[in-house]
């Protein structure tokens, strides 16, 4: 029998630079929730709004009895709003595991024993989250803005409303991000992704029970900051140039929500580790 030769050997392949590995990372996250008739029937639900709106918008354009129907600006504030669900359950369903599943199989050490840094991986994961909240909120709201001019056969809606696009994009990426840091910093604190889920519905309603226990009391919407989906909501009021909703000003909403997402960042940082030190 042949004895082939063990010695050291140089690699022989090519060693990607660091900063593109978090690519791999979140394209084998996205493929391994597109397997899943389950979440390919929580997008579809996602999209339904868009096609409810968009044959409203048909009938307003082509039926001058219901034209009371059309477009407004505040008619995309409100499918971002409404968005709200969609985006909650999808959040719940893909970042709850994202990092705890790694944690409960120890495949952290993996991981970060290959020339990864913390910060790809992180951005892997919340690439994951993000390409899928994007698609149920940025995506389908641009094409309604889109749709709506190809209905009217002129754009002169979004010429007049030209803030719109901004708006739009500005206002999905912060109902975006904050619910994507949040679950993630939640997910790197437990092995279980059903606790992870558990918490981020309960840190929600609480948040939201509190507010309105106060708004009982007080009479007074004022600290409508502590409800975080409510923050969220007077924040992108503004974005759309609507009235807010509350009495809490605007940047005091916006602290909160930058707060979330700078504490999200630090617990991320702290819990993303190769060993785990126990104290």
């Amino acid at each position: 029998m042949p004895i082939h030769d063990q010695s050291y050997r140089h690699y022989g392949g090519t060693r990607a630079p660091l900063g593109r590995s978090w690519a791999v990372i979140a394209w084998a996250g996205i493929r391994e929730n597109i397997r899943k008739r389950v979440f390919l029937g929580l997008l579809i639900m996602g999209w339904m709004q868009f096609f409810g709106r968009a044959i409203t918008l048909y009938f307003s354009t082509n039926f001058q009895q219901l034209a009371i129907l059309g477009a407004t600006p505040s008619t995309f504030r409100d499918f971002l709003e409404y968005q709200g669900f969609p985006v909650f359950i999808i959040t719940v369903y893909v970042g709850a595991g994202l990092i705890a599943n790694d944690r409960r199989a120890n495949a952290l050490q993996i991981y970060l024993s290959k020339p990864l840094l913390r910060s790809e991986y992180i951005a892997g994961k919340l690439a994951v989250l993000v390409v899928f909240l994007t698609f149920v909120t940025l995506v389908p709201a641009l094409l309604l803005l889109l749709f709506q001019g190809m209905l009217a056969g002129n754009f002169t809606f979004l010429w007049n409303n030209l803030f719109l696009v901004p708006a739009i994009t500005v206002g999905s990426l912060i109902q975006v991000l904050l619910a994507s840091f949040t679950v993630l910093a939640l997910s790197s604190l437990s092995k279980s992704a059903r606790f992870v889920g558990i918490m981020y519905v309960g840190i929600l309603f609480f948040t939201k029970a509190i507010f309105g226990v106060l708004y009982a009391i007080t009479g007074s919407s004022s600290v409508s900051w502590i409800s975080f989906g409510d923050a969220l909501a007077q924040v992108v009021d503004v974005i759309f140039r609507l009235k807010p909703r509350y009495t809490t000003p605007w940047s005091v909403s916006l602290l909160v929500i930058i707060g979330l997402i700078v504490v999200s960042i630090s617990i991320l940082e702290r819990r993303v580790r190769g060993v785990e030190v126990v104290t």
